[in-house]
């Protein structure tokens, strides 16, 4: 179970439904001190929430986003029980985790920065280049390597742009696909020819390969 996440400002938090799960708490009850306590918590800045309906199906309900500062104070408000010994343990170490995380995020980011550059000069460059070229392999790398464009992308992980929405991970396979997209551009592959090798990369990835 995540007990941490990015949202699209790329931003750790978690929420009030994994702290009453992990707290072994009804979510009322969870929800009942964040609105308690809601000018504590806002010392750290405002925190944010989602309607959510359970399994999809029911009423909605309202899911509270805290950052590390206010879920690390809010926890201090609940007994000291096992499980929420346990949870206050796990939830540092996944703070730490995503810490790092976003760290690697901001290194890949930045040295993707000129290879976009290069991209696009590749790109005006292109006698074999397709329509709206430059969103159309935007696309096609993002697909490449998570199955989704732009659109699907930030729907789906929030941000603005898709490169915003990857983790480092998913950075790194791009920035990988940008450079052989580069190099074929150059040799003035066509699209589908590019595309075809973009998926075949994509499919040793996902065997791992």
């Amino acid at each position: 179970m995540n007990l941490v996440y990015l949202d699209g400002a790329k931003e750790p938090y978690t929420t009030s439904e994994i702290i009453a799960e992990c707290a072994e708490l009804k979510h009322d009850t969870v929800q009942s001190l964040i609105r308690n306590h809601k000018e504590d918590l806002e010392v750290f800045g405002i925190y944010g929430f989602e309607i959510r309906k359970l399994n999809g199906r029911g009423r909605p309900r309202k899911i509270y986003h805290l950052n590390e500062q206010q879920a690390t104070l809010l926890i201090t408000y609940l007994d000291n029980t096992k499980p929420v010994r346990e949870f206050k343990k796990n939830l540092v170490s996944a703070f730490f985790e995503m810490r790092d995380e976003l760290t690697k995020i901001r290194i890949e980011r930045a040295s993707e920065r000129p290879k976009r550059l290069a991209l696009n000069e590749a790109i005006n460059r292109w006698e074999n280049a397709p329509k709206m070229a430059y969103s159309t392999v935007y696309n096609l790398l993002l697909k490449g390597v998570t199955g989704y464009n732009k659109t699907q992308l930030t729907t789906k992980r929030g941000g603005e742009t898709g490169i915003e929405c990857l983790n480092s991970i998913e950075l790194a396979q791009y920035q990988a696909l940008e450079d052989m997209a580069i190099a074929l551009i150059n040799l003035n592959f066509s699209y589908k020819e590019i595309k075809t090798m973009v998926f075949r990369q994509k499919e040793k990835l996902s065997q791992g390969a």
